[in-house]
């Protein structure tokens, strides 16, 4: 029987890159994936889901108003499709995560969610907070913090490595950097106000003008 599956995580775990190689998967097998990737994300060009190694692929776009099962029961009539891959599920209505398990239970199709779990707030997104509620399978895709501990939340920062606290829950090609934190670091950072001190990954530490030998100890370092 088909299911529906939400593969969650912070952000920079792989969950694009794991996407594709599904795809890649069904179709060395003669099999026919079906993608959908939220419209507002265009970081790569509408209609394209990439990850950050470089693997790609085209996609449907959809927008809040889309009906995702007639969608894809329109394509059933040109084609097989044997699973569905939703990239940034995140993004996703309530009726749309609705629309996935109709999918699921009316087509006997497979869905494959992948998504952040909460946004820079801490708050649920609600395409995830459905998908949390009413998938079959739920599966954490993992990655670390720079404290070494499990990242499981987001903080969305400014130059200087302060958590903003305020502005839309989606920010998309904006000048904001966002982090993976764990959850200690979280509310260090967003709730106590301390700061990340970058890390540039090939020079090594970047040095703080305000602070030219780290001795600050309201500075974590990433």
């Amino acid at each position: 029987m088909a299911k529906l599956f939400f593969n969650y995580s912070s952000m920079n775990a792989g969950k694009t890159t794991i996407l594709l190689q599904s795809a890649h998967n069904y179709r060395e097998r003669g099999l026919t994936p079906m993608l959908f990737t939220p419209k507002l994300d265009d970081r790569f060009g509408e209609g394209w889901i990439k990850s950050r190694i470089g693997l790609q692929a085209k996609a449907t776009i959809f927008t809040l108003e889309d009906d995702l099962f007639e969608i894809t029961r329109a394509q059933l009539e040109e084609r097989n499709i044997h699973c569905v891959l939703v990239d940034e599920a995140q993004f996703l209505s309530r009726e749309q995560v609705y629309q996935l398990s109709e999918i699921v239970d009316r087509l006997n199709i497979p869905v494959l969610c992948f998504g952040l779990r909460t946004d820079f707030q801490g708050e649920l997104f609600e395409g995830s907070k459905y998908l949390l509620a009413w998938a079959d399978q739920l599966t954490e895709i993992k990655t670390i913090c720079h404290t070494g501990r499990k990242a499981n939340m987001v903080v969305r920062v400014d130059d200087e490595g302060y958590a903003l606290k305020e502005g839309a829950q989606v920010e998309i090609g904006g000048n904001e950097r966002y982090v993976s934190v764990s959850r200690a670091e979280f509310k260090k950072v967003f709730i106590g106000g301390q700061r990340i001190k970058f890390i540039d990954p090939v020079k090594g530490d970047v040095e703080d003008e305000n602070d030219p030998d780290g001795e600050q100890e309201n500075d974590r370092l990433l």
